[in-house]
């Protein structure tokens, strides 16, 4: 039965958490101007004599799942993994935070702290999602705003972008992403968005920067398959071919000439590196450098539907077909995936 957007606040709110990343960083003793590129940028100046103090660099939000201590949010918001983490439940409550698992693929992250009879959100179903449903956005709005809530609808489904790290200004190539209208700011990454049952249907992760109603929300299916595998084997279990490339687009293939307008070319990363890893999966099947995989499991690979995302959706231990072009010949070989360690 669907609830009063008042009654989803108060079961949801206390559930929701803010994390803090903070380092041991120099203390900083006062600011200098750097001139570059025609104009000045005020640059921190740091006492390196004296002792590291500990800073926050940052935060996002993320929400129980536990009444033990289990807390899902979005994996940039924990990626620095040289950083530490505090989770705010309340003003006098305050835990340190152990990261369990990160599953960059899906931007998920796994947290545990050590806690008991927690309050916690339920995990509904992202299966079945209809445009049009009606949604709420929770989380810790620009930092400051704690318990923040907009509503809204869900505006579309199985979308795809290009988000790129505020923190640390890596790309990340977002797929099957849930879109709503309901407000999400930087801060709310790592929340909830829950539906009208007040169950959790996706993690919010992004924003489209100079728009207005533009959010994206990871389906909670993804994480509730990770969360699984923390609790039964301690890790995320994620398939490995052992194969490095790079994704072929048009752009790309006719700048080299290329036979082909998709797939992934397998190639080293850096010289003296190989791009087949010895023994792994990919070894054993044949494939070999400057091969070009055009299908896995029957999926043709593009920089939309690229070989991670088929792989991801595998497991270990599963026979996956590749249809391969080698010197302008197709051929097929089958590869057993292993686990990516």
């Amino acid at each position: 039965m669907a609830k009063t957007i008042v009654q989803i606040a108060k079961k949801s709110c206390p559930a929701v958490i803010t994390i803090v990343v903070s380092k041991d960083l120099p203390k900083i003793e006062g600011y200098y101007m750097y001139p570059f590129g025609g104009r000045d940028y005020m640059m921190p100046k740091f006492d390196h004599t004296a002792l590291n103090e500990k800073t926050q660099i940052g935060g996002g939000s993320g929400f129980v799942v536990s009444k033990d201590g289990y807390v899902l949010t979005s994996n940039h918001v924990v990626s620095d993994t040289t950083a530490e983490y505090t989770v705010i439940m309340g003003p006098k409550e305050k835990y340190p935070a152990k990261v369990l698992a990160r599953d960059p693929i899906n931007d998920v992250a796994i947290l545990k702290v050590e806690a008991k009879n927690l309050g916690f959100l339920d995990l509904g179903d992202s299966k079945n999602l209809q445009i049009g449903e009606g949604v709420v956005a929770i989380g810790n709005a620009l930092g400051e705003f704690h318990d923040t809530l907009s509503s809204g609808i869900i505006s579309g489904l199985s979308r795809y972008i290009t988000a790129v790290n505020g923190l640390s200004q890596q790309a990340e190539n977002l797929r099957g992403l849930i879109q709503t209208d309901a407000a999400i700011n930087p801060g709310n990454s790592g929340g909830p968005l829950v539906n009208m049952q007040g169950k959790v249907i996706g993690i919010n992760t992004a924003v489209v920067a100079g728009a207005q109603n533009i959010g994206f929300a990871i389906p909670i299916n993804y994480a509730k398959k990770d969360l699984v595998e923390v609790k039964k084997y301690g890790r995320i279990i994620i398939p490995f071919l052992g194969v490095k490339y790079v994704l072929i687009s048009k752009e790309m293939a006719q700048a080299n000439k290329l036979p082909v307008e998709y797939g992934a070319l397998v190639i080293r990363e850096t010289l003296g590196e190989p791009p087949v890893i010895i023994n792994a999966p990919a070894h054993k099947a044949g494939i070999k450098e400057f091969d070009i995989i055009l299908e896995c499991h029957g999926q043709k690979i593009t920089t939309e539907n690229p070989l991670v995302n088929i792989l991801s959706k595998k497991k270990v231990g599963e026979k996956v077909p590749l249809k391969v072009l080698r010197e302008n010949q197709e051929i097929a070989l089958e590869a057993v995936l292993g686990e990516k360690i």
